[in-house]
């Protein structure tokens, strides 16, 4: 499936765009994650903990078990503060 991808904050930093599409055989959130981290070290630097990343589905959040099904873009930022 064809995704676009967004990050924000220190993942656009550290995989050093802020967005792209890919083709992807992902199935979950996690399983992109994955993907991605094998790309290159900065992104296995991006994604090192993926306890500290949120994720966005056709700007929806998400957990990192939800299907990439249908999805047309993900979303990956660090977690947001209020104030």
């Amino acid at each position: 499936m064809k995704l676009d991808i967004r990050y924000f904050a220190w993942l656009r930093e550290r995989t050093g765009t802020a967005s792209e599409t890919i083709e992807t055989e992902a199935a979950t959130i996690s399983d992109l994650i994955t993907e991605l981290s094998a790309r290159d070290e900065g992104y296995a630097l991006a994604f090192s903990d993926p306890a500290g990343i949120r994720a966005a589905i056709d700007q929806t959040l998400v957990e990192m078990d939800a299907p990439l099904s249908g999805a047309r873009e993900v979303a990956f930022f660090p977690p947001m503060t209020g104030g």
